[in-house]
């Protein structure tokens, strides 16, 4: 699972996604993409078995880009807690992904297999997405 080495703050505020994503938008590695049509959080995990079923249909062809990468950490209260006593500890980490951001490139292979390989990786996101290609 994809987590930051070591981070300056062990805990973050959630936060606000507004707007269009203005950083990462286009494609800038490979022939194809995967774009977010809305904002979400996404786990590593989720990143995870995106980046898996695109190795596995592309077959050992082209190249693959991730290009989210989870920096945030999400902290969750253990069951059946009283209210008070300060914030939960981190369990897991997220990406913070706006509409309009590029998920997935690849490159290498062609567009048939391309399309196949991102839509399958689509279906491992908590959200809409669409193929896009460069050209």
């Amino acid at each position: 699972m994809l987590s930051p080495k070591r981070t300056r703050f062990r805990k973050q505020h959630r936060g606000r996604m507004k707007g269009m994503s203005y950083r990462g938008n286009r494609i800038c590695f490979g022939k194809y993409a995967l774009q977010a049509l809305e904002p979400a959080w996404i786990t590593s995990r989720q990143i995870e078995a995106g980046r898996r079923a695109m190795t596995r249909n592309a077959r050992r062809g082209g190249k693959i880009w991730l290009r989210i990468f989870p920096d945030k950490p999400i902290t969750i209260r253990p069951a059946e807690t009283r209210m008070g006593s300060g914030k939960g500890s981190p369990e897991y980490w997220v990406a913070v992904v706006k509409s309009g951001r590029i998920l997935y490139e690849i490159g290498g292979v062609t567009e048939n297999i391309a399309k196949r390989a991102i839509l399958i990786a689509a279906s491992k996101m908590p959200i809409r997405t669409q193929f896009i290609s460069s050209g």
